[in-house]
């Protein structure tokens, strides 16, 4: 489910259509007979400051009707207990301009946890357009430093994990 599909790559096996998570009939539909959900939501202009939250909530009880069990979300390092790896100027923005940002990730989080599905968060630094490397480094929390990935990388760290159980039940850093 996308805004804007035509913004993503294609991919074998990935179905990818065009809609709103805000709306929770439209998210279930198409979440019916899914094997996995990667929540990867993002913030524009048009959307409320708790997209975050909003969203994962309607994935989450969409999830539970059409009995889809593995939830990959994308968080972000800082959020929770990966705080201290963030660097010092990630954390004054955290508190600062990013503070209802990572208030409604938290909510996001906690929400996931709570959901009673096999979950597992992946809280990523940096983003950038840069290729895919496989160069990256993932783990608990708080062995982690924050630092620069590519999007591409995450991506493929994420499909990876709608496969895997390591972090099953667990949030993950990747940097």
């Amino acid at each position: 489910l996308a805004r804007n599909p035509a913004d993503l790559a294609a991919a074998r096996g990935l179905t990818v259509v065009a809609g709103n998570v805000l709306d929770l009939a439209q998210t279930a539909d198409t979440l019916a007979g899914a094997d996995a959900v990667i929540c990867t939501l993002g913030k524009t202009a048009n959307n409320p400051a708790d997209v975050w939250s909003q969203g994962t909530a309607n994935i989450v009880t969409a999830m539970r009707r059409s009995g889809v069990k593995r939830l990959i979300v994308l968080s972000s390092i800082g959020v929770g207990d990966s705080k201290a790896m963030a660097p010092f100027y990630f954390r004054v923005l955290t508190w600062t301009v990013l503070r209802g940002t990572m208030q409604d990730k938290e909510a996001q989080e906690a929400l996931v946890r709570q959901s009673g599905l096999q979950w597992t968060i992946v809280r990523a630094g940096g983003l950038t357009n840069g290729a895919q490397t496989g160069q990256y480094q993932h783990g608990p929390a708080q062995s982690i430093k924050a630092g620069r990935i590519s999007r591409a990388d995450v991506a493929d760290f994420l499909l990876h994990q709608s496969i895997e159980e390591t972090y099953m039940y667990r949030a993950v850093s990747i940097s």
